[in-house]
């Protein structure tokens, strides 16, 4: 019996997928990202790091997130141990959402709050719902009909000063003006050219990048990814802080998810106020909400409105090859 069968836990473990998330080179780390314990036996604990930059003001440094986190129930510090010498790899140590164990655990071993993410999520086509394996019963119903009258009531997606232009990993250079850059009081997670060819290139998910162009000049960008049924916003950003152009560029990614015909809902994350605002006013509806905690080296102050994406996380792409639905 494996580590992962042992504990219950069922991460996406084609070859292919494990190749791209622990071995595949990435130009901000060098060597593995899968780490493990053992007692000489057997592998008693199992971590995987996703790496990433943080920056506000002046201010740059290292974060990662440990994913594929499990440890052998006889074993259970181990896990512990190697949580930590993982996690001191970076000069931040970030964890996003986890189980009721493991919110337990962070804050007996160093790790303080930094901001909450909100899930939301919009119907396109709530009758798919059906498809997802669930047994029809009155939840599911209930389901659909709430489906049904969110989709109704969203609002109609306006696109006449917004277009998007397709990226393909040729084209990755033409995005470098308009990554996310700190703004006053907020930090952000570094993007390049080089970070966005390893996500294009995940093989658990269909991906399509695009650049958004406002009034005829590109100022920002959408990543989506695609679940069984259900469209992910894995990151957007826009240089802009008008409220109108935010919105125009979510419209834009609802657009898109709307040409699968296999999508039942889009699904997106917001750390901050202005955010979360944006996805309310575009017809989502908030689902979910989990903390971020962060453990770090030396004292850096770091804003607590951070914007926070699933792509910089394992949100964007994990799934068990089931619909797993929000709405």
């Amino acid at each position: 019996m494996t580590l992962f069968e042992e504990v219950g836990f069922n991460p996406n473990s084609r070859p292919q997928d494990l190749h791209w998330k622990y071995w595949r080179q990435r130009f901000d780390w060098a060597g593995t990202r899968s780490f493990v314990l053992t007692d000489e036996r057997r592998i008693i604990a199992h971590g995987s790091a996703v790496p990433g930059r943080i920056a506000w003001g002046d201010h740059r440094a290292s974060i990662l997130q440990v994913t594929d986190w499990a440890a052998s129930p006889k074993s259970p510090s181990a896990g512990v141990s190697l949580l930590g010498r993982i996690g001191a790899l970076a000069d931040i140590h970030v964890s996003v959402g986890g189980s009721r164990d493991t919110r337990e655990i962070m804050p007996l071993i160093g790790f303080e709050p930094l901001c909450r993410i909100t899930g939301f999520v919009r119907p396109l086509r709530p009758w798919r719902i059906f498809a997802s394996g669930k047994r029809m019963g009155w939840r599911l119903a209930a389901r659909f009909l709430r489906g049904l009258i969110w989709k109704a009531r969203a609002p109609s997606v306006e696109l006449a000063q917004c277009r998007l232009l397709r990226i393909g990993p040729q084209q990755l250079a033409l995005l470098a003006s308009v990554f996310p850059r700190p703004r006053a009081g907020m930090a952000v997670l570094e993007r390049s050219p080089a970070l966005f060819a390893h996500a294009l290139a995940c093989p658990m998910v269909a991906s399509e990048l695009y650049a958004i162009a406002l009034r005829g000049k590109m100022r920002g960008y959408v990543l989506l990814t695609f679940a069984p049924g259900q469209a992910r916003v894995a990151d957007i950003w826009t240089q802009s802080e008008d409220p109108a152009d935010w919105r125009a560029c979510i419209q834009c990614a609802v657009e898109r998810a709307m040409q699968h015909d296999d999508v039942a809902e889009i699904i997106a994350w917001a750390s901050t106020p202005a955010l979360s605002a944006r996805w309310l006013e575009c017809g989502f509806h908030a689902r979910t909400e989990e903390p971020v905690l962060i453990r770090q080296r030396g004292a850096l102050e770091i804003p607590s409105t951070v914007h926070l994406q699933m792509l910089d996380t394992d949100a964007a792409y994990l799934h068990h090859g089931l619909p797993g639905l929000w709405a």
